[in-house]
């Protein structure tokens, strides 16, 4: 069957899915959802693999109302994030059955949300494939209304809808500079096809039309300063579509970025260190902010700020290794940035998905409200456990294998011949990720004690019980693969690697292959996990078959040599974080309703305490341009006042100026 019918009848099953999904049985929509998006998986990862194999699948259509020819071709990269949007929607299409299950009720919002869903699939599944830029900027649009629709499914709730608004506000800001670069290549080339950038590049300066992409596609990748919808959006949407937006909707962002990225001529070094020293501060900016919030969702979406910075990192590396000639360090940056997006991926949404089973079953995002839930969800706890280390970059989890070769980037672009200025920056690069991943672990210590650890810090209206297996099913599936890639990296790797290889410029890389001793140690690291894990079962087996032979009596957690008369004493999530909070607090910023107690204060009157982190740039930035707007809108306030009499007087004013314009031909 040919790539043109595979895609075809993946549009018509999508059809059929928005068609069919309102006029099935209630109970049965979520399960025909499940089936449309596998069977829309299935389809289309067949042309992706088969890019990755080498055969390029490119499908021309013509049609002179779209500016020539649109062009659909689905390269390595395209079929990278194919295969990553693919696998993302069926764990989180399969977890949202059971996720969704209380909101039942709601029969034509949920049959709508599946409806959103497969639209929204199919449109980013499609965002890969154009490669002209009028059909691109349509399917992107579909993308981000899909998207903005699934948020605000909970549309009864305020802070759902204000932060849908700001999501799909912020997203059409992004399409502007998006529009404006495309006009602009299509101004100076003649043609809106994704080759005449590149065209555009090989004769004019390329960092401002760039940057200009560059801002576009940021804002759904999340740098900073274009993030500030990220900790909005994912909070509010359901946990299964924050999964899926974390996982894959960020990283078409990256995805725009590195299309770009690939076609350009000049400017390497330039634009290179740009996205490193932006990535940078995206990390730890993203990760500070992720350590203080209480609530595990808003800082589960400032990790993937942090995360996205740690791509970019890569980006960055891999731009200056092609300003340096140096080929190995432009394959490793390059390779660590793909790796990164597939493990983020994968380890976000497992994140996501544990943190929505909490919330399922206690109706709160407050971490300070909660505690000892491992006994009660000891599977979700053990989860989102494997996904706190994987994101930490600890083996044998998947995040270490990514950030071992960008670190292997960064060090190489150390020892190289590069200026003095640069060196320096991979530098502070080095100690920016060091300092990304401490805080992570700090991050997610905090997080994981708080929530599962303890004792119940609040009384909850109901006891939660271990989630559903159709809920869990996902996460173990996930689990799986990110311990595939831990176990045998040097699979992955060179996959990635071949899709840099294909579309760095050939003259960017040298015939140097990457060194034996690099490549050795990509696969012990793999190698050493697989002894971890088999040393691990083993103690475990020994300690069960130990345990067997003696009672087992169970007591409350040791606690030092004192039990807290109550569970408000524990340690809580603001007082672990409280002193990095301080620390950093120029860029960390506490909004906080106390005063502290005076060293004379010996005997302090009873007084009430509460606190809550803003964001650096929504406080000082955002909302001060937004405050000045409204200040200087309102000196047109008496434009609108009510009055029948003064709007016909527009209208006659309105005819006037044209007559006018018509007589002494103006218009």
């Amino acid at each position: 069957m040919s790539d043109s019918i595979l895609l075809s009848l993946s549009l018509l099953i999508l059809l059929a899915g928005m068609i069919s999904i309102p006029f099935l049985p209630h109970f049965t929509r979520a399960k025909a959802h499940l089936i449309f998006v596998i069977l829309v998986a299935v389809i289309t990862s067949v042309p992706a693999i088969k890019a990755l194999t080498g055969n390029v699948p490119d499908i021309i259509i013509s049609h002179a109302a779209l500016f020539g020819t649109v062009s659909i071709h689905i390269d390595s990269l395209s079929a990278w994030f194919m295969l990553i949007i693919n696998l993302t929607c069926i764990n989180g299409a399969l977890y949202g059955i059971g996720y969704m299950k209380p909101y039942d009720e709601q029969k034509a919002n949920l049959s709508m949300h599946w409806i959103l869903f497969l639209l929204f699939q199919s449109s980013m599944l499609w965002v890969c494939m154009m490669q002209n830029g009028l059909a691109f900027l349509i399917v992107w649009e579909l993308m981000s209304i899909s998207s903005f629709l699934l948020v605000i499914f909970d549309h009864k709730n305020k802070t759902t809808l204000t932060a849908g608004i700001n999501y799909f506000v912020q997203m059409h800001i992004g399409v502007l500079f998006l529009v404006a670069a495309f006009i602009w290549v299509y101004f100076s080339e003649g043609s809106l096809e994704f080759p005449a950038i590149g065209t555009f590049f090989s004769h004019h300066q390329n960092l401002w039309l760039f940057i200009i992409f560059f801002v576009g596609f940021g804002i759904k990748a999340g740098f900073i300063p274009l993030h500030s919808w990220l900790p909005q959006a994912h909070p509010a949407a359901p946990s299964h579509i924050s999964g899926v937006m974390s996982g894959v909707i960020v990283k078409l962002g990256i995805y725009g970025i590195l299309r770009v990225v690939f076609l350009l001529r000049q400017d390497y070094t330039i634009i290179g260190e740009i996205i490193i020293i932006l990535s940078v501060l995206t990390g730890v900016f993203g990760i500070l902010n992720a350590a203080v919030h209480r609530d595990f969702k808003k800082m589960l979406a400032y990790c993937t700020i942090e995360n996205i910075g740690i791509i970019g990192i890569g980006i960055g590396i891999g731009l200056i290794g092609i300003g340096r000639a140096n080929s190995l360090m432009t394959i490793l940056g390059f390779t660590g940035a793909l790796l990164h997006t597939l493990n983020h991926s994968l380890f976000k949404s497992l994140l996501f998905f544990s943190a929505g089973s909490v919330y399922q079953q206690t109706h709160t995002r407050d971490m300070e409200k909660l505690g000892g839930l491992i006994h009660t969800m000891p599977k979700t706890a053990i989860l989102f456990l494997v996904g706190a280390l994987a994101i930490g970059g600890l083996p044998p989890f998947n995040g270490f294998v990514s950030e071992f070769v960008i670190y292997s980037g960064i060090l190489l672009g150390i020892n190289g011949s590069g200026p003095i200025a640069q060196t320096t920056l991979m530098i502070f690069s080095f100690a920016g990720l060091a300092l990304v991943g401490g805080v992570s672990m700090l991050a997610f210590t905090k997080c994981f004690g708080t929530i599962f650890l303890g004792q119940p810090r609040t009384h909850l209206h109901q006891l939660p019980v271990e989630v559903k297996r159709s809920m869990l099913l996902p996460q173990y599936f996930i689990l799986v693969v990110m311990l595939s890639i831990g176990l045998f990296p040097q699979f992955y790797f060179s996959i990635a690697h071949q899709i840099v290889l294909s579309l760095v410029p050939a003259t960017s890389l040298a015939t140097l292959p990457i060194p034996n001793s690099f490549l050795n140690s990509i696969a012990a690291t793999g190698q050493f996990s697989i002894v971890f894990l088999l040393l691990m079962t083993l103690i475990f087996y020994i300690r069960k078959r130990v345990s067997l032979q003696r009672n087992i009596v169970t007591g409350p957690t040791w606690g030092c040599g004192y039990i807290a008369p109550t569970a408000r004493i524990q340690y809580t999530g603001k007082s672990f974080s409280k002193s990095l909070g301080k620390l950093f607090n120029f860029i960390v910023l506490e909004k906080k309703k106390y005063r502290e107690i005076a060293g004379d204060d010996i005997f302090p009157v009873k007084r009430k305490h509460s606190s809550h982190y803003k964001d650096l740039f929504v406080i000082k930035i955002f909302n001060t341009i937004v405050d000045r707007l409204l200040f200087s809108m309102n000196y047109f306030k008496f434009i609108q006042n009510g009055k029948i009499q003064t709007y016909i007087l527009y209208g006659i004013f309105f005819i006037v100026i044209v007559f006018l314009g018509t007589i002494f031909k103006f218009i």
